[in-house]
């Protein structure tokens, strides 16, 4: 079988990874697409994928608009040289389209229910689109629902293994306090009209969080100068074992907070984008999330949790969920075998 992966985001190269791998381990061909999105090349050469680069992303509507168009026609060209029995990707028009045109079944995987745009680029050329279980919406009979989370596809414990070395790059010691906080770039179509943390609160954050240990920021634009010297200074593909050390994750990122609750990390989300998310509210019954979009609410929930907690007890979860990425790769073999 030969399958076509499109990768347009740093955590798609996380959540294929492992998908990947089994695939090649089964004998099976695959192709990477990708665009230049922040590190998302760099993480594919540091996993030592090859990949075929279709372009950088745009910003703004009407740039995203004529991009579209052309990698539209780079993976087309790319699909028909390399002929896949099906093509997969996250939220990914351009698989969808793409496939549809000539007539490939395509598999796609989302959990954004408020990527409006995207929802409307993608979902009605796709054969199949896989959300988790607790999709806010009804996608129709295309939807596949699984008991899982994206970030269970590569931290989960057949996969993942935290490795304490990060802590000696920045000189820090197992049992040390630290923080994670995380801010995005908001150029997304899904962040249109939506906001995190102002760089006033930013500041508040910073310094009172630092109160009770020590802050550590990752951040997917280029941080202020004031701000530099909390930078994470470790290689992107060491951030998910610095996260599970962390006593506590605050942020605008989305998938961040999600990871940091798989890892065994209390997390704290502040954006106006939480409340349409189903993986959010579940996470949040299991206690292990909050989403709190005022950034004053979100700074007093963090102080009291870094004067309360550290680790948290997700054993329930952890048995309620599937090992994601068997999964994907068996959803795969289900449609490009047929």
């Amino acid at each position: 079988m030969k399958v076509l992966v499109d990768i347009g985001h740093p955590a798609h190269v996380h959540f294929f990874k492992n998908a990947i791998w089994k695939l090649e381990s089964k004998d099976h061909e695959v192709q990477i697409t990708a665009r230049d999105k922040e590190i998302a090349l760099y993480l594919l050469e540091a996993y030592g994928f090859k990949y075929h680069n279709l372009g950088k992303n745009q910003k703004g509507l009407a740039k995203k608009a004529i991009g579209m168009l052309k990698i539209d026609f780079e993976m087309y060209k790319v699909v028909k040289k390399f002929n896949p029995d099906v093509l997969i990707g996250i939220h990914s028009p351009y698989v969808a389209q793409v496939s549809k045109l000539l007539r490939k079944p395509s598999l796609i995987f989302t959990d954004t229910e408020h990527a409006k745009l995207a929802n409307i680029l993608t979902f009605p050329f796709a054969t199949a689109i896989c959300t988790p279980s607790c999709f806010k919406k009804d996608i129709g009979p295309k939807q596949i629902r699984y008991n899982g989370y994206h970030e269970l596809a590569y931290l989960h414990p057949n996969y993942f293994t935290p490795d304490s070395s990060v802590l000696d790059e920045l000189g820090l010691k197992e049992g040390e306090r630290f923080i994670i906080m995380r801010f995005v770039a908001w150029d997304a179509s899904h962040d249109v009209g939506h906001k995190g943390i102002s760089i006033e609160m930013r500041r508040r954050f910073v310094s009172e969080l630092e109160k009770y240990a020590r802050v550590l920021i990752t951040s997917e634009s280029e941080l202020p100068a004031e701000f530099e010297t909390y930078r994470v200074k470790v290689a992107p593909e060491k951030i998910h074992d610095l996260l599970y050390y962390a006593a506590l994750y605050v942020g605008e990122g989305g998938t961040m907070a999600s990871e940091a609750v798989v890892l065994g990390t209390k997390a704290i989300h502040t954006s106006t984008t939480g409340k349409y998310c189903g993986v959010f509210d579940e996470l949040h019954r299991y206690g292990l999330l909050d989403v709190i979009e005022n950034s004053e609410q979100a700074l007093e929930r963090a102080i009291y949790y870094l004067k309360m907690y550290n680790h948290i007890d997700h054993d329930d979860f952890m048995c309620d969920n599937i090992d994601v990425t068997k999964f994907i790769f068996e959803t795969i073999e289900s449609i490009g075998c047929k």
